[in-house]
C-alpha cells in the first residue's frame, strides 16, 4: 500500500499560486455539467450502474432487444436493466454498440475491461473500456504529478493519434484503472508504460486527493456521458532521470517551470482532467 498524504505536506518545493478567479471558476464548471439531454438510468439488478441517451438507446434496442429490458425495480420509472449474466451481456452489448451506426464505441475500443461498480464501491461486473461513456458507467483514473527537486513540473503531450484529446498536454502520467488492477497497481503500471519510471525511482510519493468529473463526452460524441473519479499522486523525479515513453501514447515530455505551467494551463493547453488536478494539487507560481 502506498503512503497517504499527511498533514506535514510534501518534502519538496511547491510554489504558491494565485489563479485567475474567472479561469478557475470556468474550469470547475466545465468539470461538473449535466448531460446535453435527459438520460435514462441503467441498472444491474437493483444497482444503478450508468445512464443512456434515450433516442439512441431505443433505436439500438430495436435491433438488440435481448440485451436490456425495462427496469422493474421499485421506485424506478423509465429505466433499463441488464438482462442475464452481467459480464456476458455487457460484453455482447459492447460488441453490438461497436458496430451500431452513429456509435463512437468502435473508435474508442481498447480491448481493456473496466470495473462496473455499485455506489458503495463493490465490483459487480466488467465492461469494455470503449463502451463506458455510451453507457454512462463511472470510471476511475490515476494521475501522477511529477516535480523536479527545484519545483519544476514534468508534463507530457498526448500522442496525436490518441482517440481522446490528441495533442493536448497532460500530467506526467494519467491512465484508467482496469478491473484487474488496484489503484496502486495501476499507478505503478501506467507510470512505467507512459514515463518509463519505476515507483522506486521516485521520492516523497504520496496520495494528494481525488476529484470527480461529470460532463458530456468529448465533441462529436452525442450519446456519451463522463462520470470519472481521478485519484492524484505527487512525487519527486530525481534530477538525473528523464521520462521515456514505453507504449507509444506520448508525443513528448517537457520539464516546465511554474511560470510556463501556469501560462499553459490558463491558455487551455491541457486536458480538462489534468488542468483540474494541476490547479488543485500542484499549484504553479506566476513568478
Amino acid at each position: 500500500m502506498l503512503p497517504a498524504a499527511d498533514g506535514a505536506g510534501p518534502a519538496y518545493p511547491v510554489p504558491h499560486c494565485e489563479w485567475n478567479a474567472d479561469w478557475l471558476t470556468a474550469l470547475r464548471q466545465s468539470a461538473c455539467q449535466p448531460p446535453r439531454a435527459p438520460r435514462q438510468p441503467l441498472y444491474l439488478g437493483s444497482d444503478k450502474i450508468g445512464s443512456v441517451e434515450p433516442l439512441f438507446f431505443h433505436a439500438f434496442l430495436e435491433q438488440n432487444p435481448q440485451l436490456v429490458g425495462p427496469c422493474l425495480a421499485p421506485g424506478v420509472d423509465n429505466g433499463w436493466c441488464i438482462q442475464g449474466n452481467a459480464n456476458t451481456t455487457l460484453a455482447v452489448l459492447a460488441d453490438a454498440l461497436r458496430i451500431f451506426p452513429g456509435s463512437p464505441v468502435g473508435r474508442l475500443w481498447r480491448d481493456e475491461k473496466l470495473a462496473v461498480r455499485a455506489d458503495d464501491g463493490r465490483v459487480l461486473a466488467a465492461v469494455e473500456r470503449g463502451a463506458v461513456r455510451a453507457l454512462g458507467i463511472a470510471t476511475r483514473a490515476v494521475h501522477l504529478l511529477g516535480l523536479t527537486p527545484t519545483g519544476d513540473s514534468w508534463i507530457q503531450q498526448r500522442a496525436l493519434d490518441k482517440p481522446t484529446d490528441p495533442g493536448l498536454w497532460d500530467t506526467l502520467m494519467g491512465g484508467m484503472v482496469p478491473v484487474s488492477d488496484t489503484l496502486e497497481q495501476a499507478l505503478a503500471r501506467e507510470t512505467w508504460e507512459e514515463a518509463g519510471l519505476l515507483l522506486s525511482d521516485l521520492s516523497h510519493l504520496h496520495h494528494a486527493g481525488s476529484m470527480v468529473l461529470q460532463k458530456p463526452a468529448h465533441a462529436g460524441d452525442a450519446i456519451g456521458y463522463v462520470v470519472e473519479r481521478a485519484d492524484c499522486y505527487i512525487a519527486q523525479v530525481p534530477a538525473n532521470r528523464v521520462p521515456q515513453n514505453q507504449d507509444g501514447e506520448v508525443a513528448q515530455f517537457v520539464c516546465a517551470s511554474p511560470q510556463v505551467l501556469h501560462h499553459m494551463l490558463e491558455q487551455g493547453q491541457f486536458t480538462l482532467e489534468a488542468a483540474l488536478l494541476l490547479a488543485h494539487f500542484q499549484p504553479a507560481s506566476r513568478g
